[in-house]
């Protein structure tokens, strides 16, 4: 068995063929795919943040939104960028968020990708300290973040406050119990993996990762899990951790199918992403039966337990309903994933 879900980026363009124009498109679409996948049998509704950009950014509202629409999904975050964000409002946010979808939420976090603008967070008003680079920035943020999740009291209560206090020192409201055990973080490398798992939070795996061995992607992202979870047990977690990985994968079981992605095979890429070499994973596309061959044989979705479907979400909540249930009934079942 492995948790399904699907992860969009929430495109939009004001162009010829785009059925999101806008980004009340993007987000009211969000929303209604969650709603279509959860009726569908899916398991996962994943958004990711990019800022600066034509496409989702802002995730708490949407979140929130989803979570009041749906009843089973898990809904989270693939991923927000932690250079960006403060962790006392965002632990807010994220209970709020949770709260209201019954304690659904799955985080994914990062020290965030390539940008549209330069050093971004700064506008957002946040600078690296003294010796730090961006990337320690963002994993400090993440480590008071996780703090802050644990709901104990941190803040002098003011002597003569407008409302009652409860004893002791105050911590931040609404505070969601096991939302800690529900955070996530994006790593492009062994070494991050690790930190990780040593930080206890769950591993996000997409479909690029630091090119450290030459080898196919697949396999390098299936040995950065194993040392993922090596790590896990060293650091004595009591809890089992989660694995995600990304894939484009695409049944082919019409003409439209056929017309979009049927294209011929695909293979991994290699290239440089923010001065790192890195390797980009193949996207699948084939009929069913030759689908499940090649899905076998990666030996990263064998190793994780949840897979995220990435959507073209600009084709339209209909089409990228259809691609989910494509996989969840020609492929999955063969797969033994349902």
């Amino acid at each position: 068995m492995k948790t399904i879900g699907f992860l969009s980026f929430g495109h939009w363009s004001p162009t010829g063929g785009s059925a999101t124009r806008s980004a009340a498109d993007t987000l009211l679409q969000s929303i209604d795919l969650a709603v279509a996948a959860e009726e569908l049998g899916a398991d996962g509704a994943y958004f990711r943040v990019h800022h600066f950009a034509r496409q989702l950014a802002s995730p708490f509202p949407l979140l929130a939104a989803v979570g009041a629409r749906t009843k089973r999904i898990e809904i989270g975050t693939g991923v927000i960028d932690m250079r960006y964000e403060n962790p006392f409002s965002m632990v807010e946010n994220a209970g709020a968020a949770d709260l209201i979808a019954g304690g659904r939420l799955q985080l994914g976090l990062s020290r965030g990708s390539p940008e549209q603008v330069i050093d971004g967070w700064r506008h957002f008003g946040f600078a690296p300290a003294e010796g730090e680079t961006d990337a320690d920035m963002g994993r400090r943020h993440t480590e008071v973040f996780l703090d802050l999740l644990k709901g104990t009291g941190f803040a002098e209560p003011n002597p003569r406050p407008m409302f009652a206090n409860p004893p002791g020192l105050l911590r931040l409201e609404p505070h969601s119990e096991g939302l800690r055990d529900r955070i996530w973080w994006g790593s492009a490398s062994d070494a991050t993996a690790i930190w990780a798992a040593q930080q206890g939070m769950n591993l996000q795996s997409s479909t690029l990762k630091a090119d450290e061995t030459g080898e196919p992607f697949h396999v390098q992202q299936a040995r950065q899990i194993r040392r993922f979870r090596q790590a896990w047990q060293d650091a004595g977690h009591a809890r089992t951790p989660r694995v995600s990985v990304s894939r484009s994968i695409f049944a082919l079981v019409n003409d439209l199918d056929r017309a979009y992605f049927g294209r011929g095979t695909s293979s991994d890429q290699v290239g440089i992403i923010d001065n790192m070499r890195a390797v980009f994973g193949r996207s699948y596309a084939a009929e069913p039966d030759r689908l499940v061959d090649e899905l076998r044989a990666d030996a990263a979705i064998a190793e994780a337990d949840t897979l995220l479907l990435t959507v073209p979400n600009q084709l339209g909540v209909a089409y990228n309903a259809h691609l989910i249930e494509s996989l969840l009934s020609h492929v999955a079942p063969a797969l033994g994933w349902r």
